[in-house]
């Protein structure tokens, strides 16, 4: 095994390393909402493990053994699962650092109107590319669950921590994916995307970035308000 054997493995570790480190802050004491950052992350890695799997299955994507350790399930390598782990993690202690320090800032009906134009924006997407299986499953799945949480209107409140957690988000994001497919550690099958990148990442991407984002965010929010929890 070579040291680029590490590459994905490395790359999960130094993504995780600052929030893990900084969740004993005092300030934000992110460490005190283990009981609701858990399982929320581990709801959402249920839900992308086997959006995963499929894919993976069908050849949308694939990873290469060169990058990764060699240690698979599922025919996806133990990296793989890490980072429906990992990733979650390291953004929802974004969100709730934003929900600290930019406490006073609100526009929640700016960022409510946002979301109507996206998921109309979404929906458009996944309907014109729907040939396309990974921009239209991952553009369709995130107008609906966009859609389904404006209907519910108890998330309006979180929308302008949501979209800056995101948008603070992407900077990491941007490096860690843009390392991972300009190596590549996984390809995808031009099949199955429209060919638009940014950088060296797919544009489906981002919106299945969104999704992950939005339904761990959620979960988590809804666990907090839950007083049966």
């Amino acid at each position: 095994m070579e040291i680029k054997n590490f590459t994905y493995l490395i790359v999960l570790i130094v993504s995780v390393s600052v929030p893990l480190i900084l969740s004993f802050d005092k300030k934000v004491a992110f460490w005190k909402n283990l009981k609701y950052i858990l399982p929320a992350i581990i709801i959402t890695a249920l839900i992308f493990w086997t959006w995963d799997i499929q894919f993976t299955e069908a050849k949308v994507w694939s990873f290469n053994p060169r990058y990764t350790m060699g240690l698979n399930f599922k025919g996806m390598p133990i990296e793989e699962w890490l980072f429906f782990i990992v990733i979650p993690y390291s953004c929802v202690f974004i969100y709730e650092v934003l929900k600290f320090y930019l406490e006073k800032y609100e526009f929640e009906r700016f960022f409510h109107g946002l979301s109507i134009l996206l998921v109309v924006g979404f929906a458009l997407i996944g309907y014109f590319y729907r040939q396309q299986a990974y921009t239209r499953l991952t553009f369709l799945f995130s107008a609906i669950y966009l859609g389904y949480i404006l209907m519910r209107n108890n998330f309006s409140t979180h929308f302008t921590k949501f979209y800056f957690s995101y948008f603070v988000s992407l900077v990491p994001f941007i490096i860690v994916n843009g390392i991972l497919t300009s190596l590549p550690a996984f390809e995808y099958n031009p099949a199955h995307i429209m060919n638009i990148r940014i950088l060296t990442i797919p544009i489906e991407d981002f919106s299945y970035f969104f999704l992950m984002l939005l339904v761990v965010t959620t979960i988590y929010e809804m666990l907090k308000a839950s007083k049966y929890y």
